[in-house]
């Protein structure tokens, strides 16, 4: 589908694990375990710079890739590439995969 970032709600575990999304919305629910990874943030090409000493989460960014489907009735499934920023609790969407497959097909 493509890149691009917008705000999402995530709900997760108590351990920070996403259980739930809704975007758009629509409510969807994961229907495989999320994978998550971390990537560097471009800090040489911004404005503001990361203050020396300064804590972890700033220069890396935490990312989540979830499957999801709808959480009522029928629906294809797709994955979702979303980004967390710890210091401001909020999740962005970054980038959307279709799948060709239908759930119960």
């Amino acid at each position: 589908m493509g890149m691009f970032t917008e705000g999402i709600e995530v709900t997760c575990t108590p351990a920070g694990v996403p259980l739930r999304v809704r975007w758009q919305g629509r409510d969807y629910r994961l229907v495989a375990e999320p994978h998550c990874w971390f990537e560097r943030r471009k800090w040489w090409e911004e404005k503001v710079r990361i203050p020396r000493g300064a804590g972890a989460g700033l220069a890396d960014y935490e990312m989540w890739r979830l499957q999801l489907a709808p959480l009522r009735g029928p629906g294809e499934f797709f994955s979702v590439d979303v980004s967390f920023d710890p210091q401001s609790t909020r999740w962005r969407l970054v980038k959307t995969h279709e799948y060709p497959l239908a759930l119960g097909a």
